[in-house]
């Protein structure tokens, strides 16, 4: 009987340490798994304005580059380029020869195209509103951004510019360029950070970028593109009325003007 016993405790053991590494092993392929589901990390360098620096991985995209190669002095030399409209705030050609390298993509609408000379050596793809493309892993997908009011028709015209919704590292980043609280902003989906325009007499008030951001929840909104004329969008008010209308957005100041004293 002692015997029969010992066998028995020493079979229910073996059994126990099979469970356990198996056990284990399925915990460590659990981890594993939800590594690859992480997001990459983007870090989001603002320059001044409208124009930034992403960075992910060994990838470097510029926005908007103008202020001439000084004001990108310790950023990496970019792989990628998005320009989003004609305006000086936007397209510098100077800049973009400044910045690229012979291995730098511009994408860039036709209207900004049409703008560089044709002698020029700069890698450029057009991409006009409604067309998707991927360089270096990011998916681009470039998105209306005109006017509304009456008044300011003339400032930017459906179809000459473009927004960008990146996917990039596990996340949609949306860049709206100047525009309205348009139709096309208000129908975004799944954005995980939005930077919003806001500044008179070019683009929108802060109760409208409030009212389309309340309309498309990303989870995080970053107001830039604030510097109107003669006077600064408040976006101290863009904050309240976001976070009243709801909480769950996450609402990120960083610094666009560094320049300024205000």
């Amino acid at each position: 009987m002692k015997k029969i016993t010992i066998l028995c405790l020493g079979i229910a053991l073996i059994a126990s340490c099979k469970s356990k590494n198996k056990s284990q092993e399925e915990t460590h392929e659990t981890v594993l798994e939800s590594k690859m589901d992480i997001p990459s990390e983007v870090s989001i360098i603002p320059i001044e304005h409208a124009t930034a620096v992403l960075e992910w991985n060994d990838v470097t995209l510029y926005i908007d580059p103008v202020g001439g190669k000084s004001a990108f002095e310790g950023q990496n030399s970019p792989d990628i380029i998005l320009v989003t409209d004609i305006h000086g705030d936007h397209f510098n050609l100077e800049t973009l020869q400044e910045v690229s390298t012979e291995n730098t993509t511009i994408i860039l609408p036709q209207a900004v195209a049409d703008e560089i000379p044709s002698e020029s050596t700069l890698a450029l793809d057009i991409m006009n509103n409604g067309d998707t493309k991927t360089h270096s892993g990011i998916a681009i997908e470039a998105i209306p951004m005109y006017n509304l009011r009456e008044e300011a028709l003339d400032f930017h015209t459906k179809g000459r510019g473009n927004g960008y919704v990146l996917t990039i590292g596990g996340q949609r980043l949306y860049f709206s360029g100047d525009t309205e609280d348009i139709p096309e902003m208000r129908a975004l989906k799944n954005i995980d950070k939005a930077f919003v325009c806001m500044n008179l007499p070019y683009t929108m008030t802060e109760d409208s970028a409030a009212d389309a951001v309340l309309e498309f929840q990303p989870k995080e909104v970053y107001p830039y593109h604030y510097r109107g004329r003669p006077d600064i969008s408040d976006v101290k008010k863009f904050k309240e009325l976001v976070n009243k209308g709801n909480p769950s957005i996450g609402v990120i100041q960083l610094d666009w003007y560094p320049n300024d004293d205000f």
